[in-house]
């Protein structure tokens, strides 16, 4: 059923605009004034026509509109499950969900999936088409809960699961912000005081022939660099992010990077503690989804964000799919803690695998934000000193001159 966006009036004169879904612009009319709105302008919505990429070119306009944040995603797969849990119809509970949702954007995508499953594709195919919206692993952990006739309980899980990530994401940024900002503007304001206030404070020390002490002369040097050459800075700075871009697009450079991450001193636990933590829950919420193993590891590989541990994912599948176990290729990769692998060993065993997975996603959470924490912790200081010492630096350096000419002129 086409979909239609329209604006309009209500009953009390105020504009009103949305989505509404019907056999041609006359049945959208004749709808809407049965709703207490008289309609504007209608329009099709053109989706297909306009969003969706041509297949030569690969251009897809569209992908770069959608995006919903996680926790509303979170939120609407919860109410999507509660209403699925009530056997309402899928049709049903996609109207009723559409009438609930706020966001023009969302209507939208809702009403497309609708009309999709209204014609008789399955819930997962449609989501399939609104691939930044919906990844691959929801898609599949969706189309394992139809398969299986617990799609309710599947689409709790995926909710649940999106919360943690959420959660966890969000303390991970508020936590590093006040740091980041920090440096930002410390920068700034550093530049800003070597490239134009310096020079004009100092001026009178290059028209005076007296010799200058080391700290004043370090701070004209780069005072003066930045004056003349602040454009090669840039490219420099420009030429290092561009190599880093070209070079992580082949497979080969991308590792390259992806190794080089992990061996950051501390930043590179981190991150690793982060991917470990993503693994052991996706794994765990896909398997107690449903999904076989070797799918499963399939999309986990694309979900821990690094090729390096990825590749040693796909390793571990290889090996799977030859008969072996889980934990011992994992272990042999020399890339996941003794721990996990222990843990999973043991899940295996005892035919707990899902629940010891996620004991260890949880443990590497509470790891990631103690880590976060004592980062944070020590960064902060040791900013606020290393600003402190180049304001010292900075009026050290022109006092100084000061104190010297004072005393000539004595």
């Amino acid at each position: 059923m086409p979909v239609y966006a329209y604006k309009g009036l209500s009953a009390q004169g105020r504009a009103v605009s949305g989505i509404i879904d019907a056999e041609n612009p006359k049945s959208a009319r004749l709808k809407l004034r049965g709703n207490g709105v008289f309609p504007t302008d209608i329009v099709e919505e053109q989706r297909r026509a306009v969003f969706a990429a041509a297949p030569e070119s690969g251009l897809n306009l569209g992908a770069m509109f959608e995006r919903m944040k996680p926790t509303d995603l979170a939120l609407l797969t919860r109410q999507l499950a509660t209403l699925v849990g009530a056997n309402l119809p899928l049709v049903e509970c996609l109207s009723a969900l559409i009438e609930q949702v706020e966001n023009a954007r969302a209507k939208r995508m809702l009403s497309q999936v609708r009309e999709q499953v209204t014609e008789g594709v399955s819930l997962a195919d449609a989501l399939k088409g609104h691939p930044r919206i919906f990844s691959e692993l929801y898609v599949n952990m969706v189309r394992a809960g139809e398969a299986s006739g617990a799609l309710d309980v599947v689409l709790l899980r995926l909710a649940d699961y999106t919360e943690k990530y959420a959660a966890l994401r969000d303390k991970v940024r508020s936590s590093l912000t006040y740091p980041v900002l920090m440096a930002v503007v410390g920068t700034a304001i550093l530049l800003f005081l070597l490239s134009y206030v310096v020079p004009k404070i100092t001026k009178i020390f290059s028209e005076n022939e007296a010799r200058l002490p080391v700290m004043t002369t370090v701070l004209l040097a780069i005072s003066g660099f930045l004056q003349e050459y602040w454009w090669l800075v840039v490219l420099l700075v420009l030429g290092v992010v561009i190599a880093v871009r070209l070079s992580t697009r082949t497979p080969e450079g991308r590792m390259r990077f992806d190794r080089a991450v992990l061996n950051v001193p501390y930043a590179g636990k981190l991150l690793k503690k982060v991917a470990l933590a993503r693994f052991s829950r996706t794994l765990s919420t896909l398997l107690a989804s449903g999904i076989p193993l070797l799918l499963a590891l399939d999309i986990v590989k694309n979900v821990v964000s690094n090729s390096v541990l990825s590749h040693a994912i796909e390793e571990a599948r290889s090996s799977i799919r030859e008969g072996q176990s889980i934990a011992p290729p994992l272990k042999r990769s020399g890339l996941f803690p003794s721990m996990l692998t222990h843990m999973i060993a043991v899940g295996e065993k005892s035919g707990e695998l899902e629940e010891m997975l996620t004991r260890a996603a949880d443990s590497y959470d509470r790891e990631v934000e103690s880590s976060v924490t004592a980062l944070t912790s020590v960064l902060e200081p040791m900013m606020i000193l290393f600003g402190g010492g180049v304001v010292l630096f900075i009026v050290l350096a022109i006092l100084l001159p000061i104190f010297e000419l004072n005393q000539l002129v004595r």
